[in-house]
């Protein structure tokens, strides 16, 4: 079976410490299935980790869901992270290097976007926010 072939969705609800280990854990395992090399597995797990941070220390809750995406001949991973919190005002500022609201170095939501091929987000202040990102494969399968 091609790399990623099989592999569906994971879905890892986020409410603590214990499920930001979780998310990081099963997105290292899913980008090893699609065939990203060891150091790209630790550069999702990376970002998808700072993401699930964000929505415990934000929002409190929330989920993340992982997937293997083949897109002309490659394969990627995707990973949505969707929460109901406070939302994002700003979200350029929100992306700025240090720009934090909870005290922190500021470089959960700019990191995760660095480290990742893509980045979208969605948010409504009072309704919540969903972060989608990819990152791609580099060889075809």
């Amino acid at each position: 079976m091609p790399p990623g072939e099989g592999l569906g969705e994971a879905s890892i609800a986020v409410n603590g410490d214990a499920d930001i280990v979780a998310a990081r854990s099963r997105a290292k395992e899913m980008a090893s299935a699609v065939g990203f090399s060891r150091t790209n597995q630790t550069v999702i797990a990376t970002a998808v980790s700072e993401i699930a941070r964000n929505i415990v220390v934000y929002a409190g809750s929330g989920e993340i869901v992982l997937r293997a995406q083949r897109c002309d001949g490659r394969w990627g991973l995707v990973a949505v992270a969707s929460d109901e919190g406070p939302g994002i005002a700003d979200v350029e500022q929100a992306l700025t290097e240090g720009y934090s609201t909870a005290g922190s170095l500021g470089v959960g939501l700019s990191g995760a976007r660095r480290l990742m091929d893509s980045m979208e987000i969605d948010s409504e202040v009072g309704r919540g926010t969903t972060v989608t990102m990819c990152k791609w494969a580099d060889r075809r399968g």
